[in-house]
């Protein structure tokens, strides 16, 4: 930011496991896209509390989004430590949005086949149409 350098090693056993563990609830309990969202958010939140900008609006109307993704975040993680490996082994949480009924390749009620159909063919039709129009402009 003003052009000094420092670096450093830092070792935090206790926030290892903890952002494991954090990790793994959050992956059966978050949507996918506000996943998405807030990993896109996170180095320039990381940039504006490095630079010192705790108290800035934008770090405040960030940390609002941080906050509201973390609501349905609980539950209970199993690790597995050994010569420094976390290694997650069970975790489940009330909340989880996982559902064996819908994870099934099986014949069912809950899912039909011939949607992941017509959910491929919407979305490579951009694609397909960005190909067309491109073949049509290089024949002329």
């Amino acid at each position: 930011f003003v052009g000094m350098k420092s670096r450093g090693v830092y070792e935090t056993p206790g926030g290892t496991i903890w952002r494991v563990a954090h990790q793994a609830i959050e992956s059966i309990t978050l949507d996918r896209e506000v996943v998405h969202l807030r990993d896109s958010l996170i180095p320039k939140y990381a940039e504006l509390v490095y630079y010192g900008f705790w108290y800035s609006p934008e770090r405040e109307s960030l940390q609002a989004l941080i906050d509201e993704s973390q609501k349905e975040c609980t539950g209970t993680v199993r690790l597995k430590l050994y010569k420094g490996n976390c290694q997650v082994v069970g975790r489940k949480s009330p909340k989880s949005l996982y559902s064996p009924e819908l994870a099934t390749f099986e014949e069912d009620a809950v899912y039909d086949q011939r949607d992941a159909e017509g959910f491929i063919r919407l979305q490579g039709l951009r694609l397909k149409m960005r190909a067309l129009i491109r073949d049509k402009a290089e024949e002329a």
